[in-house]
């Protein structure tokens, strides 16, 4: 890797920033100090310093985020928070993205990453990932109800649904439960209770594949993924 590009990635500035510490030879590598920001550096192998301070380079980043209402699943937007503006600046240098989409008032588990692929695993349709809703409605839904979601329902624009996965809550209103889904078309749990003529009141998302919520995550909070979070998530990457 370049050595411009790592500093860069780790947030100490732009191009113009990166090349002054170079200059001030700032940065060595395994004891030689580096000046040219082309000169390729191993993050993984060699000694990085940097003012004398060991440099740990990682070129990933998972977070796990509670969504709060209100603020939209993208990158940027010129008119409303975005779930990359809850981010503090040491972990929006990485330049993470949402994976997936929650609607603005859907609330719940958000994963940011920059790891491309697995973020193309855990979206793409034939994976069948499956994600679970905690969905609030306005009236309880009949058993009749309940087998055809399972089975499938057709939406608004003629499209049908594959199976879902309804669940009642217990200790929960009889209005409240829990729906998994494997895909992810617009609006499509409200569009899915619809069908069966339910408003949905409030939609909040808890699990992605073997990844939960933390429930100790108030709404805007986020951390960073456990080794063992991570590794079950690229286990279904590789599935």
């Amino acid at each position: 890797m370049r050595a411009d590009k790592l500093l860069a990635n780790m947030g100490y500035g732009s191009r113009k920033d990166v090349k002054k510490l170079l200059k001030k030879g700032a940065l060595t590598s395994n004891g030689e100090v580096i000046k040219e920001g082309k000169q390729h550096i191993d993050p993984e192998k060699d000694e990085i310093l940097l003012f004398g301070e060991a440099v740990d380079y990682k070129p990933f980043i998972y977070i796990m985020m509670n969504k709060p209402k209100g603020v939209i699943s993208a990158t940027e937007d010129l008119n409303d928070e975005t779930v990359i503006d809850l981010l503090e600046q040491d972990d929006a240098v990485y330049e993470p993205f949402p994976v997936g989409r929650l609607d603005k008032d859907t609330t719940g588990l958000m994963l940011l990453t920059n790891d491309g692929k697995l973020a193309h695993q855990l979206t793409a349709p034939k994976k069948k990932v499956d994600k679970t809703y905690r969905v609030h409605i306005d009236k309880p839904i009949s058993t009749e109800d309940k087998d055809a979601l399972e089975q499938g329902v057709m939406l608004d624009d003629g499209y049908m649904t594959k199976p879902a996965i309804v669940t009642y809550l217990e200790g929960e209103q009889d209005n409240v439960v829990h729906l998994t889904i494997t895909e992810g078309k617009f609006h499509q749990v409200k569009r899915m209770f619809k069908a069966r003529g339910r408003t949905v009141i409030a939609l909040k998302r808890e699990r992605i594949g073997t990844l939960y919520l933390d429930p100790e995550l108030k709404p805007g909070e986020y951390r960073e993924l456990t080794e063992e979070e991570l590794k079950g998530l690229k286990g279904q990457e590789e599935d």
